[in-house]
């Protein structure tokens, strides 16, 4: 094998490390027959925020489907959300990776992040066609399609946001010239986190788990719903002979200890990523409110219950498998950190018309 017979250009091709093909099964690019082509390099800027990142993956089965030989490099903030298995680069949005991709050249590069980190990239990187995001000469975001453009407006004002009737997907996707065709999230579970969580939620048996995501995250406490309301929910499901299981992260560790000890439901902890995602995957259903468990839900493709009060509902796909309630009286708060009312939203949403949805679902999946 010589240096002159080295396929740059295949879709294996590592760089610096031997390929699946070498490394599985012996190949060498002299005379392999896994030898494939790449006739499109594509770069994929999407940083953050987490929840986000998951759900542009329906990107990927349309990249792939328009340019079935395509090579794709997906720039983040989080690698480990990614199914690495469908990208042929994920990279860690850092000095080095800047620095490499800057001296690289794609056919394709998009950027779907409004920061200005993103934009000045998308505008430095080489590449014969750019879409989404970009950084004018005078200093500001610019929108490379009337689609991007549209996206930049109702992020500077409400009352074109709350005017918008599209989905997150549908958006990204026609700022990247396509349609949105029900492409689904692409999330991967860990094989054995999935095992361990399996056997230790006795899968297999007639109850249904209903997972209940307690928190919100810290940035907006407005979509809060009432501890209260959370416990009598428990309370409901197991007189019903549901099996809930408490769920959430550090920040809801004592509320969720809390409800565990009040009510004896399960609570099996907080835990890494990869491993929230095993927990999430073995349940038949989530109630939460919008947040990271509400993005792993979907990217799995679970049933959701999904409270909403501050964010235009229409932002969401929930791929037909999920249901949003609001509080009747409405909400004063749109994208608000503090409440306007003196009675709490979210206090509208009532413990019957949760419980009454769950059964609802709960049949269908039977």
């Amino acid at each position: 094998m010589k240096i002159n017979e080295v396929k740059y250009n295949c879709i294996h091709y590592k760089g610096d490390v031997p390929c699946v093909p070498n490394k599985q099964r012996g190949k060498v690019c002299s005379n392999c027959d896994e030898f494939s082509v790449f006739d499109k390099k594509i770069l994929l800027i999407k940083l953050g925020a987490m929840g986000d990142v998951i759900r542009t993956t329906p990107l990927l089965k349309k990249l792939r489907t328009t340019y079935p030989n395509s090579h794709i490099t997906w720039l983040t903030l989080y690698p480990e959300i990614l199914p690495d298995s469908e990208i042929e680069s994920v990279k860690k949005f850092d000095h080095t990776n800047v620095f490499c991709i800057l001296n690289d050249h794609f056919d394709i590069a998009i950027n779907l992040d409004k920061d200005k980190e993103a934009c000045v990239l998308l505008n430095k990187v080489s590449a014969i066609e750019k879409f989404g995001f970009s950084w004018s000469e005078d200093g500001h975001i610019t929108g490379l399609s009337e689609a991007a453009q549209n996206k930049i407006l109702t992020g500077l004002f409400d009352e074109l946001s709350k005017s918008n009737k599209k989905s997150y997907q549908e958006e990204i996707f026609e700022i990247c010239g396509f349609k949105f065709n029900g492409e689904p999230n692409i999330l991967q579970v860990d094989k054995a986190y999935a095992s361990k969580w399996s056997s230790a939620f006795g899968k297999g048996n007639k109850r249904s788990i209903i997972g209940l995501n307690t928190g919100c995250g810290k940035r907006w406490p407005t979509r809060m719903w009432p501890e209260e309301n959370w416990i009598s929910l428990i309370y409901e499901l197991q007189n019903s002979g549901f099996t809930p299981v408490l769920l959430g992260g550090e920040d809801e560790h004592e509320a969720n200890s809390k409800y565990s000890k009040i009510t004896e439901a399960s609570y099996p902890g907080y835990f890494s990523l990869k491993e929230f995602i095993a927990i999430v995957n073995e349940c038949d259903i989530i109630v939460t409110a919008v947040s990271m468990a509400m993005h792993i839900a979907s990217g799995l493709g679970k049933p959701l219950i999904l409270f909403n009060n501050i964010f235009n509902k229409y932002e969401f796909e929930l791929y037909g498998k999920g249901t949003i309630i609001e509080p009747q009286s409405g909400c004063d708060c749109y994208y608000g950190e503090v409440c306007k009312r003196a009675h709490h939203c979210m206090k509208d949403i009532s413990v019957k018309s949760v419980f009454e949805n769950i059964k609802i679902m709960a049949s269908k999946n039977d």
